[in-house]
């Protein structure tokens, strides 16, 4: 998929088995439609690990602006009494408001492989171009849709209800995204190219590669 917009929120965190039937209910009949009602939003999607209970978020934002437009803070300080009895089971939270760097591919695919990393100091600018020009390639791979660049750049604003009501949020520096239908062409991607040992080699620091997630639910505004 080609992300929509110059900003996004992208976010993982973990939630119990035993909320699981209600977290995913929420997400999908109340916090979708919610976000999605915000102008600026483009579209909102959820994603999950396979038989487990982590996983991963992307809002994609018209611009950086709207991560600071009153409309969105005016929601995150005034969350509705099930998102305030759903945050606290937001565990591991890790949420950045992110500018988009680069993005290709088309439409939205079955799986998403997420990579977090961090440039060696006076390294940024050859990590970047690299991972610019991986990453326009991949999509024409048997079974890769879409390949994403982002990098966090938090805007100054107080934290919000939401914020203080989860406790302090981890977040992500910067942030590769691959999408396809198949999970094993995906998974060779992020051993190959994106593999710890290639990142480093071109000034990554601390690579994480996380879990692969399968979408579960996704709404763009003419959804609601």
């Amino acid at each position: 998929m080609a992300l929509l917009g110059k900003a996004a929120v992208a976010m993982w965190w973990n939630v119990s088995e035993a909320h699981l039937g209600e977290f995913n209910e929420w997400h999908s009949k109340e916090h979708l439609p919610e976000r999605l009602g915000i102008p600026g939003f483009n579209r909102g999607s959820r994603w999950q690990g396979e038989n487990s209970g982590a996983f991963f978020v992307i809002y994609e934002l018209a611009t950086y602006e709207t991560l600071v437009a009153p409309a969105y803070l005016e929601r995150l300080n005034n969350p509705t009494p099930w998102s305030t009895a759903m945050m606290p089971l937001h565990r591991d939270m890790v949420r950045s408001q992110c500018r988009v760097l680069a993005s290709y591919g088309r439409g939205v695919a079955t799986y998403m492989f997420t990579t977090r990393l961090s440039p060696h100091s006076g390294d940024q600018d050859g990590l970047e171009a690299y991972l610019r020009s991986v990453l326009a390639d991949l999509p024409d791979r048997v079974g890769v849709t879409g390949a994403h660049l982002l990098r966090t750049e938090t805007p100054e604003a107080a934290p919000t209800r939401e914020q203080k009501i989860r406790g302090a949020d981890a977040v992500a520096d910067w942030i590769v995204l691959v999408t396809g239908h198949n999970a094993s062409a995906l998974q060779a991607v992020c051993s190959d190219v994106l593999g710890e040992s290639a990142l480093r080699d071109k000034g990554a620091d601390a690579v994480n590669h996380d879990l692969p997630f399968r979408l579960v639910h996704a709404l763009v505004p003419q959804d609601i």
